[in-house]
């Protein structure tokens, strides 16, 4: 059975969560950017989102995304977000194939991703990626270091810095992961407040398919949404 009416309906659920959301926190709905997170799912699975209005999709590994890319190519205006680690000797395929890298987590990844962004002709939006909980099963940037980070990014020659990006602890309960969302969009100010250009700090990516609402509520401008829209995942990720 084709998964194209499933998908659908699904976006355009999730779509209107956004919307109550958005408008709970006094925010329009338009300033809420949906990523749908097509990690493990095919191509046809992206075409399917595509007919339904979705343009923003995330993958969490380099290769697996090239070939998604490759394989709908075909399909215009898409545009595709790596939310997951970046090795650092992926930078130079990542440089020229994302508009957006949501995982900048070190200088050398960011002058990696600078240097292949000059060679491609290309300039994606970047992420810096804070790991606030300090997991060690995570990556992200201390919280101490991000002031540094965005600095280096402001001034780097191709890639533009367009804000941060969170990966909370895990809770089902989004009461839970709240404080994480509330944490990050504290940290953005102090770094504005520090001198770093707001139209640089303009993004937080935080939220996913469990605790997007709370996210959006506590001033999120990029939800990264799987499971809610493609539904569950057959294969590990």
């Amino acid at each position: 059975m084709s998964p194209v009416p499933d998908i659908a309906a699904n976006l355009a659920a999730v779509r209107s969560r956004i919307a109550a959301a958005a408008e709970r926190a006094g925010r329009r709905p338009d300033d809420v950017m949906l990523v749908a997170v097509s990690k493990t799912f095919g191509a046809d699975y992206v075409r399917a989102a595509h007919a339904a209005g979705q343009r923003d999709f995330g993958e969490n590994k380099v290769q697996e995304a090239l070939q998604k890319i490759s394989d709908t190519s075909d399909t215009p205006g898409v545009r595709w977000h790596l939310i997951g680690h970046l090795q650092s000797n992926k930078a130079r395929k990542a440089a020229g194939s994302f508009a957006w890298i949501h995982s900048v987590d070190s200088t050398d990844l960011l002058n990696r991703l600078d240097t292949a962004a000059v060679e491609h002709g290309t300039s994606p939006e970047i992420l810096i990626q804070v790991d606030l909980a300090r997991e060690t099963t995570k990556f992200g940037a201390a919280e101490r270091d991000a002031e540094a980070l965005g600095r280096a990014a402001v001034a780097a020659r191709a890639v533009r810095m367009a804000g941060l990006m969170l990966i909370p602890p895990w809770s089902e309960d989004q009461e839970q992961t709240r404080p994480w969302f509330v944490r990050l969009r504290q940290l953005r100010d102090r770094l504005e407040a520090a001198g770093l250009p707001a139209a640089s700090l303009r993004h937080l990516s935080m939220g996913m398919s469990h605790d997007f609402e709370a996210a959006i509520e506590e001033g999120a401008t990029i939800v990264r949404v799987g499971t809610a829209v493609f539904g569950p995942r057959t294969r590990p990720e």
